[in-house]
């Protein structure tokens, strides 16, 4: 069984992924005329500038702010995957993951600009006026509405099969609950436990409510673990230049053994580099974008720009802080792997401090990493069931109670009869829905350019303003019921 399941891992996340997203990247970097580099500043602008402002535009359909959207989707992906997922990419792949790390999220910068843009653009509204989307939407509209493809119902499945097993296949309760303990020193049931029960008291009041949390939370501990790291990183400066040697020269060579690393060939490099840049910052994995799809917002490429600019703080700062820290400490060879490497490699760096400040931040990351993807999976349920209201409402509840267990039942597997890495699990789940949902970009890549080149004439003062463009499907198609997909 175990071979079996790391053969299908290898199959998954072999050459035809690979190529596909790496195809699909440059397709459309280079049809954007490289808009994540040309409008880099602008993207920041629009995103970071305006983090601040506490104004909302009420005028704007939506369920959340733009702030609190990226937040919700920010805290789905900034999480134990920027941490303990780049340590077991390390610890698997070696310092060369990392370059295929930051090549897949240049590349995923514009992918999760265009699945998000898409998902704003085919989303629908419930029955009380609130717009909710994402593949299966984008799916349904694009492909089955659209260009009347019948077979729609067959992708969405399989992308919606895909995100609902990482709901019974989590590893962010074992791998949260791993270090609570040892730092603890408690049992990890126990700590696994608390988990659940945080866990539920952050999901019980809904998305809204969950945005505003995630809000206040994401900010203050993203920057508290940079400027942490950063700090480790400059007390070991001397190795800087070494560490940065090692990360070009194995990602594309290997490395060798050292120390407790076992060495790895350059397409598990690749693939291990490829598959945890997306777990972390998911672009292509089309999760964040049902996030995205109820935001406030006045054009559908504006949203597209958080999922942007939620690419490059993920992988190019929080990744990238992790990654540093592990290899200019020396812990990226010590046999070690997933969150235990990057708590070593804080406790090494800052002593007793490093070790309870990481395993509170793992904690908090752990928490929002989990409140965001109920928010994932409810869109999907909201989807599935549609205007079926009875059965809309007594599915939302019945998950919302049941929604914490699988990442306990998961600890238990792991610790009492598990006989393989958590992460073949992980990277099997993440690789299903990305193949379906990158394919869909790229068939509905006409959208996205149409979309582009509107946003570019309206506000870059690129080319004439066509009045005839529709900014939303639901506007095109003069209709705001909601069908459903059985």
């Amino acid at each position: 069984m175990t071979e079996f399941i790391n053969a299908l891992n290898d199959f998954i996340w072999g050459p035809p992924l690979i190529i596909l997203m790496l195809g699909t990247g440059l397709y459309f970097t280079i049809g954007s005329k490289f808009f994540q580099i040309r409008y880099f500043s602008y993207i920041m602008k629009q995103t970071l500038g305006k983090v601040f402002k506490s104004q909302e535009d009420e005028t704007q359909e939506g369920v959340l702010s733009p702030l609190e959207a990226i937040s919700t989707a920010i805290g789905g992906s900034v999480g134990f995957g920027n941490i303990a997922g780049v340590a077991t990419a390390i610890a698997m792949g070696g310092p060369g993951a990392t370059l295929w790390m930051w090549i897949t999220a240049f590349l995923g910068m514009i992918l999760k600009q265009v699945e998000v843009t898409l998902a704003v653009y085919y989303r629908k509204k419930d029955e009380n006026g609130d717009p909710y989307g994402g593949p299966t939407y984008y799916m349904e509209r694009g492909l089955g509405e659209e260009r009347n493809f019948k077979f729609w119902k067959v992708l969405a499945t399989i992308f919606g099969c895909g995100i609902f097993s990482t709901f019974f296949i989590t590893a962010s309760n074992y791998t949260v609950s791993e270090v609570v303990a040892s730092t603890f020193n408690i049992n990890q049931m126990v700590a696994s436990l608390i988990i659940v029960i945080c866990t539920y008291l952050m999901i019980w009041k809904g998305m809204k409510y969950l945005g505003k949390i995630l809000t206040k939370l994401i900010p203050f501990m993203s920057i508290s673990y940079l400027v942490l790291g950063l700090v480790i990183i400059f007390m070991n400066y001397e190795n800087i230049p070494q560490s940065f040697t090692l990360i070009f020269e194995g990602a594309f060579s290997g490395s060798a053994a050292v120390g407790g690393f076992i060495g790895a060939t350059v397409s598990k490099v690749i693939s291990t580099g490829m598959a945890r840049s997306v777990y972390s910052n998911e672009a292509g994995w089309g999760t964040s974008p049902m996030v995205h799809a109820s935001s406030k917002t006045r054009h559908p490429i504006e949203q597209g720009l958080w999922g942007s600019f939620e690419v490059f703080v993920d992988t190019f700062i929080v990744c990238s802080i992790t990654s540093l820290v592990i290899i200019i400490t020396g812990e990226w060879s010590s046999g070690v792997e997933s969150a235990t490497l990057t708590l070593n490699a804080f406790t090494l760096g800052l002593g007793t401090f490093g070790t309870y400040f990481l395993t509170i931040t793992m904690l908090v990351f752990g928490l929002t990493t989990s409140s965001g993807w109920y928010v994932y999976y409810e869109v999907v349920l909201r989807h599935l069931c549609s205007k079926n209201l009875v059965l809309k409402n007594n599915v939302l509840k019945i998950f919302k109670y049941f929604y914490p267990l699988p990442g306990l039942f998961m600890t238990m597997y792991i610790l009492y009869v598990g006989d393989i890495s958590i992460w073949t699990f992980v990277d099997i789940t993440s690789g299903i829905p990305t193949f379906i949902n990158v394919a869909v970009l790229l068939v509905l890549s006409k959208q996205y350019f149409a979309l582009l080149k509107d946003y570019k004439a309206r506000y870059l003062g690129v080319g004439k303003v066509d009045d005839s463009v529709q900014l939303f499907y639901e506007d095109v198609k003069g209709e705001n019921d909601e069908e459903s997909i059985l």
